[in-house]
C-alpha cells in the first residue's frame, strides 16, 4: 500500500517504532524566467522521506521530509535494477524463467553482488520471481517480486514489479 502512494524504490520497516519508511527522489520540471537568451526549463530533484506510523488503538500517521540527496542515492540505484530485471524478464523465453536462468540473465558473469535471484515460481500460466536488489555503493537492500504471464509468449511478455518483504 506505501508504495502505491509514494513509489518509492525502497521500502523499510521499523518494528520498535512500528514505522515504515519509504525513500525516494523527486524531480520536478519549472519554467525558469530567461535573463538571457536560452534559458528555459530547469529540472529540480529533491530526496523525499515518507514515514507511516500505525500504534495500537490510534489511526496511520505519516510525515514528511526532505532529505540531502545522498540519502536518496542507494533508491535511485535500486529503481534502476528494477528497471533493468523488469526488462529483462519480460523479454525471456518462457522456458528460461527458472531462478538459474533469470540469475544468468541479470548476471551473466556471476560476478555482479546487485542480483540475487530467491526463487522463480510457476503456477497457472504466471511466473513469479523474488530477487533481493541491492544498491552498488551501499548495503541497503530490497527485495522485489516480479510477475510475468507465460503462456504463448515467444519472449515477448510484459512483466510487473512490487517491492516486498520478506524476499
Amino acid at each position: 500500500m506505501i508504495w502505491r502512494h509514494t513509489q518509492a524504490p525502497v521500502i523499510t520497516y521499523d518494528a520498535s517504532h512500528r514505522e515504515f519508511t519509504a525513500t525516494a527522489a523527486r524531480s520536478a520540471l519549472y519554467d525558469e524566467e530567461a535573463l538571457l537568451p536560452g534559458g528555459g526549463p530547469v529540472r529540480v530533484t529533491r530526496c523525499i522521506v515518507f514515514a507511516y506510523a500505525h500504534r495500537p488503538g490510534q489511526p496511520w500517521t505519516s510525515r514528511v521530509s526532505e532529505r540531502d540527496g545522498d540519502v536518496c542515492r542507494p533508491g535511485t540505484a535500486i529503481a534502476g535494477l528494477v528497471r533493468i530485471a523488469q526488462t529483462r524478464i519480460a523479454s525471456m523465453p518462457a522456458g528460461d524463467l527458472t531462478r538459474a536462468g533469470v540469475q544468468e540473465a541479470l548476471d551473466p558473469t556471476g560476478r555482479l553482488p546487485s542480483y540475487d535471484v530467491r526463487s522463480a515460481v510457476r503456477t497457472a500460466g504466471l511466473v513469479t520471481v523474488s530477487i533481493l536488489l541491492s544498491s552498488p555503493d551501499t548495503a541497503v537492500g530490497q527485495c522485489y517480486r516480479f510477475t510475468r504471464p507465460v503462456a504463448g509468449d515467444g519472449g515477448q511478455g510484459s512483466a510487473t514489479a512490487v517491492p516486498v518483504s520478506p524476499c
